[in-house]
């Protein structure tokens, strides 16, 4: 299986070594933030084989800068610890072997104090090495910018990973008090959808320019597109609920032939995290377990659901094309990392196209035409993950400012819910 979020490659980058400084603070400062609130012993905890210990995920991007830049690229550089590039490595084959992904929780050693430790000796080594530069500046930059957003796809993989943790403790622990809403417009209760009309016709889409992206949101090529519509905003849990009620989690007609197997197997019968109780659902969040809003966006349901929803709703899911082509004149949200998706605002057209939930598309992730996957152990996972994973478009709550772009290509396989995954209807 692939690591969902894992996925690298190198892109032409203007060499700034004062940006990448500033950068390289910013980003490995904002991890350690995400980790604050969270004890040694919740960073050791693995709960499930797709997720990973905080722990691990501190020590892996470290791994990263050591391994691809520190040691071909410092002169003198010393391992902090040898072992490390086995334990630490995740699915590069390339650059040796590596220990088993379920069994990260079972590491406690070395412990949360040695690895702070361990980012703290490459952090320094890093940092004399940006101030300085060095030969073949121009493919270290490259790889330094890569693993800037490496390490920001780890920053939403931390959240992601530890709300599955507590979840799964009885107790129900909260990573952080509720957070204040900051930037969501007053809306109007129970809006209905209103649909925005695209003409089609032959478009471009994919990354192109000298912006940073992975390899897999390229080449930029043509697509043509028929006349269709998206739903000006994501479906709500109110519109989920509707979903329930009409027995949907027991009509076959709904489901895909796999999806309605997934279904039955795992008693699926709301979105993860949601409970029914005396006061009616609920839903665990980073801060907590609380009531269902029914105007917030629908999140943790499978494409398999999605697919089911928009189905039920006389609709379908867009197809990555639409979705992009849709999204390419708007700007990206920027409000800041928050740890709930927001309702919608009142504004008109198309809203929370980005920075609420990962909305799935009807696209198999496959190669677009003409790509290849970059050489070395960095450019080793785009293309070999081409296979059994969907496509989601935008960005979520969690995923960290700057790094959401019109062309970005997020893949789960379909019966992944763990994300922070909703759906946008289409037509």
């Amino acid at each position: 299986m692939s690591y969902p979020q894992d996925r690298l490659c190198l892109t032409p980058v203007h060499l700034d070594w004062a940006g990448l400084r500033d950068a390289y603070r910013r980003v490995r400062s904002t991890t350690a933030d995400l980790v604050a609130p969270l004890t040694p012993e919740d960073a050791q905890v693995q709960s499930m084989p797709d997720a990973s210990p905080t722990k691990w995920h501190l020590a892996h991007t470290t791994w990263f800068f050591e391994t691809f830049v520190l040691v071909p690229s410092a002169p003198g550089y010393n391992r902090f610890d040898d072992r490390f590039a086995y334990l630490f490595n995740s699915y590069y084959e390339a650059a040796g072997p590596r220990h088993d992904r379920k069994a990260r929780g079972l590491v406690t050693r070395p412990g949360l104090d040695e690895i702070f430790a361990y980012r703290a000796h490459v952090d320094t080594a890093m940092m004399a090495l940006l101030e300085q530069g060095g030969a073949h500046a121009d493919e270290m930059a490259r790889l330094i910018e890569l693993g800037l957003h490496h390490e920001q796809q780890h920053q939403e993989l931390i959240l992601m990973d530890i709300k599955h943790a507590f979840a799964g403790n009885p107790i129900e622990p909260s990573y952080a008090p509720p957070i204040a809403d900051n930037g969501a417009s007053p809306r109007k209760q129970g809006r209905a959808v209103e649909w925005v009309s695209f003409a089609g016709g032959l478009k471009q889409i994919g990354h192109a320019g000298s912006a940073f992206a992975f390899d897999n949101e390229g080449p930029r090529h043509k697509v043509w597109l028929e006349p269709f519509q998206l739903a000006d905003r994501l479906v709500t849990c109110g519109e989920y609920l509707e979903f329930m009620a009409d027995g949907a989690y027991q009509r076959p007609d709904l489901w895909l032939s796999e999806g309605w197997a997934t279904v039955q197997a795992s008693q699926w019968r709301a979105p993860l995290y949601w409970r029914e109780e005396t006061s009616g659902w609920t839903t665990f969040t980073l801060c907590g377990r609380r009531l269902v809003d029914r105007e917030e966006p629908v999140v943790h349901v499978s494409f398999y659901e999605a697919d089911a929803f928009a189905r039920w709703a006389n609709a379908r899911l867009p197809t990555e094309a639409e979705w992009e082509t849709a999204a390419e004149a708007l700007a990206v949200s920027s409000s800041g990392l928050r740890l709930h998706p927001r309702p919608a605002s009142n504004e008109a057209g198309l809203r929370q196209m980005t920075g609420e939930v990962w909305a799935w598309t009807a696209s198999a992730y496959l190669a677009y035409p003409g790509f290849a996957a970059a050489s070395g152990a960095v450019g080793e996972y785009n293309g070999k993950f081409m296979s059994n994973q969907m496509v989601l478009r935008g960005s979520a709550c969690v995923t960290p400012e700057g790094h959401a772009r019109a062309t970005y290509r997020n893949f789960f396989p379909p019966a992944s819910r763990w994300a922070f995954s909703g759906l946008r209807l289409a037509r």
